[in-house]
């Protein structure tokens, strides 16, 4: 992922998600938004721990996201906030767009739950108590905010008026989120365990589900799910200047130290402060933690990436450290498209993006366990009800595999002469001991400022030749590198709604080494639990070959797709409610 810079243009755009999450044998999790279908296969059933827990934005008109949240299971970290408790303002009462879900195990059945999201901090009105605007455009009031301290003590988050302002509406399992409304463009949510914790994600040994619809996304645009290393409670009980806490959406980190964000560890960012646009700029600190990018696509590229730290929480860097220091920025990634297969997901490819898809990802354990050490993580499609075995590496230099290991990101990064800081910052070890310390969800869609989102779909960097290994192949339907119009969306023509369902499923992933083949795949009627689900399973699904070279071993069973269901746009970096 890179770092989430300001968006771009108008361009209608929807990424819509459903989305559904699994803790084998603890609980599972289900995201709904219309009829979900249930994906079916046997798995072995592991013991979990249980102990789960769980920027950049585009212009865009006419647009929005619907996320609906049938049930999830969880079991979350209690996390009790310090009563110390950055400033509440008391002009907007902020009140929680709620979101039903459901907490589901394998023999108790499901249970409906109150759940919520919240909005990012960044997106907030910040003002004094008088109602004098602590940041406007791109500066900071110097009278408000002469220091970062000072500032954070003059200075107030307020409520949000979800809806009017920031066109974020929920309806019993349904979120929607408007990407231009008004003068305010996009939004990023983080999934609430409770009023003041965020919900927190232990991945290990689990399986992450998702349904996406990416057709309406065009090259330069990122629709992406992803977990963060943040404070259960946003950094209020560690930092004494944070009064707002995990409510007020405070406490976002990534693998990027993003240093646009206006407080970070509850002092006010104005130091060095620099507008980058008429909106946002970036201050002397930045903000670290562990990052997992589960979905980071449109529709002609995709990928997901570990991005390990040697922080192990939310961290604020200086100089040098938020660009080398603490994590892994590039992370080790899978792409398809730069790997090797230039036909393999894209408008009539093998993952036809013109379509609804299904996609799953492991989190396998070197010991099979949910406290075991992270040692591989393995992507699966399934499209129009077809098993898709991810693609194969065809690259050389690179043995032959779909996967992410150590041994293969060692590979990567030696067959393209990149330096493996991916390694040197804890590699899938690392990733895997954030994911115990929990990690929380986002959301959001974003473009990228800074590099046109070359990195993901077409050749970068774009001073080096694109023949050089690692570079994409030039992609005749795409611009050719650096001649990406900015704003970026001005060539364009609207592109028409792109529907995702997301169901992120967190289920016990197969045993290491290597499970045994795919099998067919059942199709369930909507809204199944894992009690029922075999039971009723209809007749099976065609597996479909790969059509790249042939893997070393065989691919692992789905463990049941949830039918939860959760539309969603990706919100990028803050903007500020200047109609406040």
């Amino acid at each position: 992922m890179t770092s989430k810079s300001p968006p771009s243009e108008h361009l209608p755009v929807y990424l819509h998600l459903y989305f559904a999450v699994m803790m084998e044998a603890c609980s599972r999790i289900f995201f709904y938004m219309r009829k979900p279908a249930i994906i079916t296969a046997s798995i072995p059933m592991l013991q979990p721990s249980c102990s789960t827990s769980p920027s950049s934005r585009l212009h865009r008109d006419n647009s929005s996201v619907i996320i609906m949240f049938g049930s999830i299971a969880l079991i979350t970290f209690t996390l009790l906030a310090s009563a110390r408790a950055q400033q509440i303002g008391t002009s907007t009462a902020e009140t929680h767009p709620p979101l039903t879900w459901e907490t589901c195990t394998t023999s108790g059945g499901c249970t409906t739950v109150a759940g919520s999201v919240t909005l990012d901090a960044n997106w907030r009105w910040l003002h004094s108590s008088s109602g004098t605007n602590c940041y406007t455009g791109n500066t900071w009031d110097a009278t408000l905010c002469p220091d970062p301290v000072t500032c954070a003590a003059n200075c107030e988050l307020d409520g949000a008026s979800y809806a009017s302002t920031y066109g974020i509406t929920t309806s019993g399992n349904a979120l929607t989120l408007a990407f231009k409304t008004g003068s305010n463009v996009g939004s990023r949510v983080y999934l609430m365990a409770n009023n003041t914790q965020y919900q927190m994600f232990d991945l290990l040994n689990k399986e992450f589900t998702f349904d996406v619809d990416v057709a309406g996304l065009g090259c330069g645009i990122n629709g992406a799910l992803y977990f963060s290393e943040m404070d259960a409670d946003g950094g209020m009980a560690r930092f004494s200047g944070n009064k707002a806490g995990a409510q007020y959406g405070t406490g976002y980190c990534d693998s990027q130290c993003p240093r646009d964000l206006k407080f970070i560890n509850g002092e006010a960012n104005i130091l060095g402060w620099n507008g980058t646009s008429a909106n946002s700029g970036v201050g002397q600190y930045g903000s670290c933690c562990n990052e997992m990018d589960v979905w980071e696509a449109n529709s002609i590229s995709a990928a997901y990436t570990p991005h390990p730290c040697t922080v192990t929480d939310q961290t604020r860097c200086n100089g040098t450290d938020c660009t080398s220091g603490f994590c892994d920025p590039a992370g080790c990634d899978f792409n398809s498209y730069r790997l090797g297969n230039t036909t393999y997901y894209g408008p009539g490819e093998i993952v036809n993006t013109n379509n609804k898809f299904t996609v799953v990802t492991q989190f396998l354990t070197a010991d099979g366990t949910s406290t075991g050490t992270l040692s591989e993580i393995r992507r699966i499609y399934v499209v129009n009800g077809v098993v898709i075995q991810n693609s194969a590496v065809n690259i050389p230099g690179i043995p032959v595999g779909n996967s992410i290991t150590d041994a293969f990101c060692t590979a990567q990064k030696t067959a393209f002469n990149d330096t493996n800081t991916f390694a040197a910052k804890g590699g899938l070890t690392g990733q895997g001991q954030a994911f115990g310390r929990g990690v929380v969800l986002v959301l959001s869609i974003w473009d990228d400022y800074a590099a046109n989102m070359l990195w993901l779909d077409s050749d970068y960097p774009t001073n080096l030749p694109a023949t050089n290994p690692g570079a994409e192949p030039p992609r005749p339907h795409l611009p050719a590198q650096g001649r990406l119009p900015a704003p970026l969306a001005q060539s364009r023509l609207p592109a028409p709604p792109a529907q995702s369902r997301l169901p992120p499923l967190l289920a016990p992933a197969p045993l290491i080494p290597h499970p045994p083949p795919l099998p067919p795949v059942p199709r369930q009627p909507p809204r199944l639990t894992m009690v029922n689900a075999v039971a009723l399973a209809t007749p099976d699904l065609p597996s479909a070959p790969l059509g790249t070279p042939a893997l070393p071993y065989p691919l692992p069973t789905i463990t049941n797709v949830c039918d939860l269901k959760y539309e969603l746009e990706r919100p990028m970096p803050p903007q500020r409610d200047v109609s406040a």
